[in-house]
């Protein structure tokens, strides 16, 4: 069994509390901490550190992709769905429709929408794009407030970058 490490990041909307490996992150959640518990230790391996200092540069609005290596864990439809979320650009929306024609199936609406509230990676695979087919803001399991403050977030930072 792979040893996992815990970091937490006290960002603007919440703590995120940040699980990975020596080799790879496997979670990005919203926590219901009032503060971090777990810090950056000189045990924590780097790629959990990599993590929280590229998280820090998006919530400043210096970032827009991230680079650290993430594993997804999931079945194989849900893999293609948050394959399709990550090419979603930063500041802009899509709906489960968009995604369910990009990865060829423009029926499974709902089973994209089962994919996306299972998405572990929050930010990184960026589901808080999703939004409904209508333009309204649909379920986020970090809860609509957070979602809509992200995207109010990316297109202010977008605007400061060009």
């Amino acid at each position: 069994m792979m040893k996992m490490y815990k970091v937490d990041y006290e960002s603007p909307i919440g703590v995120i509390e940040i699980i990975g490996t020596d080799e790879s992150i496997r979670s990005i959640l919203f926590s219901e901490k009032k503060k971090p518990e777990n810090f950056v230790q000189p045990e924590t391996p780097s790629v959990l550190t990599e993590c929280y200092n590229q998280l820090d540069e998006y919530f400043k609005g210096k970032r827009r992709e991230f680079t650290f290596p993430y594993q997804f864990e999931g079945t194989d439809f849900q893999k293609s769905v948050w394959n399709a979320l990550v090419k979603i650009p930063y500041a802009e929306t899509g709906s489960y429709k968009d995604i369910a024609v990009s990865i060829g199936n423009e029926k499974a609406i709902r089973a994209v929408g089962s994919a996306n509230g299972k998405n572990k990676l929050s930010i990184v695979i960026p589901c808080h794009r999703i939004i409904g087919s209508n333009g309204t803001l649909t379920g986020y399991a970090g809860g609509l407030w957070r979602k809509e403050w992200l995207l109010q977030h990316e297109k202010k930072s977008l605007q400061k970058l060009i």
